[in-house]
This record gives C-alpha cells, structure tokens and sequence, in this order.
C-alpha cells in the first residue's frame, strides 16, 4: 500500500509516524508512506497556495491549481492509480469511525490532502476528492495531525503490521457498537485490588462471558450513544 500525504507542514507527520509500529511496517516494506509540502506544486518565486475568499469572509484559502497539480502528480508515479482514493481533511467531513479504517486499508493507494487555513477552494472537494474526513466535532490548527491519526489507525489493521493479528479483531470498536472489555496483568493483588476471579480460573467459557457482560457495562457507561437504536 502506498500512502501519499499533501500538508504545509510534512514535519508534523513525518515525526510521529516514523516511530514504534508504523515506523516498523515502512521498516519492512510494508507500507510506503510519502509525505510531501504543498508548495512544490505552488508556482511563482514565493510559492504562494492560498487567498482570501471570494464574497467576502474571514481567512484564507488553499487555492485550485497547487492541490490540482499535485494529486495529478501523484497519480501519474504511482503504478496503480487507477485505484488512487483521495481524502480530505477537514472538519466538515465524515467523522472518522473503525469502519472506515478497515475500508480505506482496501485501496492500493491513498492521497491525504491536509485542510488548512479555512479550508480549501470547493472544485477541490467537487472534481478531486472521493472522501471529506473529520476525526471529530473540533477544529485544529490544520489538518496535518488529523492526517497522522487517520494513518496509523490504516496501517495497523495492514496485513503482518501487528504482531498479533487477533489484536485488532478483539479491540474496541471491532464490534462497531461495544466497546472492549477492561483488562488485568500481574500481579493478582495490587494495594488490595484484585483481579476478578473468573480471570484467574482458566475457564474460557465463563470468561469469554464474563468479557462480554462487562464490555457491554463499559459501552453503556463511557459511550451511551452507541447502544442507542
């Protein structure tokens, strides 16, 4: 899988995702993750990507022609662009969910624009963009680290990138509506708290149950909304 990002600040990106386990499956080839500043598509000596909005308005925004030119770039090197998918940050988007995860890890090559500014100019959105994408009802400063979070969360779920690939089958959200059990290592007694029995009694049976019970209390105590009908 290869994964092109498009942000005026690469820093923000290439950092985090150049640790622990993506860095690892880049490591072992078993993603490629390019990250790339807008402005070399940007024409001119200052290499100027946004202005201020037509009809009036606070802020700026990127403009057609460097986000244009670099997603027609990126297709044309990458071997499979017929499968190129194009996603943009933004927080008019989608909210992000587990699902999208395991979908977006289906194409061969993804194109993450990072939003900045006030946004970008909507032709982007109409002619180049297959996904709007928001991590949340807030707003950053851009949308760099919404990029990074969206990755990791993409290239986990690659085939070999866990060590374990029953982790991502039995974490929270692998059902979209339950969140994971809690959880327990040594020792038994800590302070006087104890690990529940069941645990410790080697009866995969009941504890399977006990998991589930527990994890339907934890849903409906953390997040409600997603037991509702």
């Amino acid at each position: 899988m290869r994964i092109d990002i498009i942000t005026l600040f690469p820093d923000m990106v290439q950092v985090p995702l150049g640790q622990s386990m993506i860095g690892r499956a880049q490591e072992k080839n078993l993603v490629n993750i390019q990250v790339h500043q807008l402005r070399d598509w940007a024409e001119g000596k200052w290499q100027v990507v946004d202005d201020t909005v037509y009809g009036g308005g606070q802020g700026m925004l990127l403009q057609c022609e460097p986000l244009f030119n670099a997603v027609a770039d990126l297709k044309s090197k990458n071997e499979t662009s017929s499968d190129s998918y194009v996603v943009l940050m933004t927080p008019q988007g989608r909210v992000f969910k587990q699902q999208i995860a395991v979908d977006l890890g289906k194409h061969e090559h993804l194109i993450i624009i990072c939003g900045h500014y006030e946004g970008v100019d909507y032709r982007v959105v109409e002619e180049l963009v297959d996904l709007e994408l928001s991590i949340g009802d807030y707003v950053l400063t851009n949308g760099a680290i919404a990029a990074t979070v969206i990755v990791d969360a993409v290239v986990r779920l690659l085939p070999e990138v866990l060590g374990n690939e029953q982790s991502s089958v039995e974490e929270s959200f692998s059902n979209p509506g339950l969140l994971e059990a809690p959880a327990y290592t040594k020792p038994a007694i800590f302070r006087g708290l104890e690990v529940p029995s069941v645990l410790l009694s080697g009866d995969h049976a009941k504890i399977s149950a006990w998991r589930k019970e527990q994890a339907v209390k934890r849903t409906k105590k953390n997040r409600p909304d997603l037991t509702q009908d």
